[in-house]
């Protein structure tokens, strides 16, 4: 046992696979989970995830060695607020937000004297969301960035990376700074881009979005994919990495007028250059182990039963390039 509680505030994807995974491997003696939302907390107990259930968070960390906060980034001042007096001393307090400047901002300020505040962030997901949607290996594989200041112990920082590394993840230690500036263009301006592309199908004319719906190439069914990813979470991402996401776009807004130039005056060798590099760059994904050179249409995904996929892959194994 690394711990003798955790807590988890918040139980969507992330905090219901945390859940699984501790308990799969024997992590924590104790899980106690706290939600705002009764619906939630009764569909967590159904699933059995933790050992209690509580709507005060508070009540959930109370006596905790390890406290994670699991809800979207734009809430954690508040839940702060009532689970500060009820931290004990010398626990970990870290979180799963995809932004951590804003959680350093938010939360460092009223941390007790004595707990260790670690913030963190795990790169995996899904599109899906709730308690149902979590599973054990969503972050075998993946990799968990911690962010601890100037302040924190040696000692807890070890702690968490072992935790993290455990539940199958790779672990990285960097600024929030620089964590936020990397993940804008790896993970939040994409996002932005899809969000936008699926939005300019919403606006079509009905007979032409019906079309487009019907006829939807890899590329667009993938934009979906990731457009469908928890509205208010990535609301709180986009408002909390104003400026990382900012500077960003700003990158991307420019290579795009560059491309449109080279596609109005018929450039085919710059196109050409420019889509040899881009599949260089997705071969190294692949080498790194980031992903499967697998067709991913009918792919199985974390969080998604294996017949899902196999319900609608094409009956000869096969995938057609679009």
């Amino acid at each position: 046992m690394m711990f003798e509680k955790l807590a988890l505030v918040g139980i969507g994807l992330i905090g219901s696979s945390i859940a699984r995974a501790a308990r799969l491997k024997g992590l924590a003696r104790t899980i106690a989970i706290s939600t705002r939302r009764q619906e939630t907390l009764d569909e967590a107990r159904a699933l059995g995830l933790g050992d209690s259930y509580e709507r005060d968070p508070a009540e959930a960390v109370r006596g905790a060695d390890l406290v994670i906060l699991c809800t979207p980034v734009g809430a954690y001042g508040a839940v702060m607020q009532q689970i500060a007096g009820a931290l004990a001393p010398g626990a970990i307090l870290s979180d799963v937000g995809s932004v951590k400047q804003h959680v350093v901002k938010a939360l460092a300020p009223l941390v007790p004297e004595g707990v260790h505040f670690i913030p963190g962030h795990p790169i995996a997901g899904t599109e899906h969301s709730g308690p149902a949607a979590g599973v054990a290996e969503l972050f075998v594989g993946r990799w968990c960035v911690l962010t601890p200041g100037p302040q924190a112990e040696a000692a807890a920082v070890g702690r968490l990376e072992a935790f993290w590394s455990a539940l199958g993840s790779n672990v990285e230690c960097m600024s929030a700074e620089h964590h936020d500036l990397v993940l804008a263009i790896t993970s939040h301006v994409p996002h932005l881009v899809a969000y936008n592309i699926v939005g300019t199908v919403a606006d079509l004319e009905a007979d032409t979005q019906s079309e487009v719906v019907k006829f939807s190439a890899s590329g667009f069914r993938d934009f979906t994919r990731i457009a469908a990813s928890d509205p208010v979470m990535w609301r709180d991402i986009f408002l909390t990495n104003r400026d990382a996401v900012l500077e960003m776009l700003g990158r991307f807004l420019e290579d795009l007028a560059r491309l449109q130039r080279m596609v109005r005056v018929g450039d085919g060798a710059g196109l050409e250059a420019l889509f040899t590099r881009t599949r260089a760059i997705r071969r190294s994904i692949i080498s790194v182990g980031q992903d499967t050179a697998a067709a991913d249409f009918g792919r199985p995904h974390p969080g998604e039963p294996a017949d899902a996929a196999a319900a609608v892959e094409p009956p000869d194994g096969s995938e057609r390039a679009d």
